[in-house]
């Protein structure tokens, strides 16, 4: 008996210590994985709401519809893949999440129902979404923090700058689709409001120290050199947002834009491992 207590003993101890020389990217994976299916969700709850702007701007244009459902079906997606949390306060989270999740896609998907069998939305239900929406996302942003807070990992800088500029570019686009559409004035994710000037500027001020970045590889920089290409096509439509709207656009744009940040981010995340 003791002779199998002193094996187990003697495994246990060995696992300990193999687990000690993993490497810490491995380690790390986790959370690093989660934090980023939980960016994807955020990205895709912002999306699905300006395309609903779009769909409603544009009398229904089934093109959009698609958008916004395949928008759904990615956050829905992201949030069933997040692993165990690493604590209570995160699992917590994750829980008021899933519910502000299911409140937000029940709401635009009646939305989206009231459009095809009336062909127009009251406002107040409209309002309702953009609440549910802001809910949505400043409790995902609580939450991805707290997993860097109870797991030890901290996102590397030049990758959560990168999140951050695509987060920024979607909530532009959506402030912009929710102009044109005449159904707000000034919408920010995560329930701040600023002017759209304001957001442009801030933009065009982070895309530029981005591009500054000395730990930039050739390929990161030819990536921004694209973006920043793509960014001044729209960039005098969006400071002039009262004049000559044009969503299609700007919407088109934004989503290639953001693409392409997703990418540079990824290649940052990368290289920094």
């Amino acid at each position: 008996m003791s002779s199998r207590r002193s094996l187990a003993f003697s495994l246990s101890a060995l696992l300990v210590f193999l687990f000690t020389l993993l490497p810490s990217s491995l380690l790390s994976a986790a959370p690093a994985d989660d934090l980023l299916r939980l960016h994807q969700l955020r990205l895709a709850a912002q999306k699905s709401l300006g395309d609903f702007y779009m769909y409603n701007g544009m009398e229904g244009d089934q093109r959009y519809a698609r958008m916004i459902g395949e928008s759904l079906q990615e956050g829905q997606a992201r949030l069933d893949s997040l692993g165990e949390m690493p604590g209570d306060a995160s699992k917590a989270l994750r829980a008021q999440l899933q519910t502000s999740w299911q409140s937000y896609r029940s709401g635009l998907q009646a939305l989206m129902d009231a459009m095809r069998k009336q062909g127009y939305t009251d406002l107040q239900p409209v309002a309702d979404l953009a609440d549910h929406n802001q809910r949505l996302m400043a409790i995902s942003q609580e939450l991805y923090q707290k997993i860097q807070q109870e797991s030890g990992f901290s996102v590397p800088p030049l990758t959560q700058k990168s999140r951050e500029q695509s987060l920024l570019m979607q909530n532009i686009a959506l402030d912009y689709a929710s102009r044109s559409a005449s159904v707000g004035t000034s919408f920010f994710g995560g329930g701040e409001e600023r002017a759209m000037d304001v957001l442009v500027g801030d933009f065009a001020s982070k895309l530029g120290s981005l591009s500054a970045a000395q730990q930039n590889t050739p390929q990161i920089t030819a990536a921004l050199s694209a973006i920043e290409t793509k960014w001044r096509y729209i960039e005098k439509s969006l400071r002039n947002y009262n004049e000559n709207t044009v969503p299609f656009l700007v919407s088109k744009y934004s989503d290639s834009i953001i693409e392409g940040l997703e990418g540079v981010s990824a290649q940052y995340a990368a290289n920094q491992q």
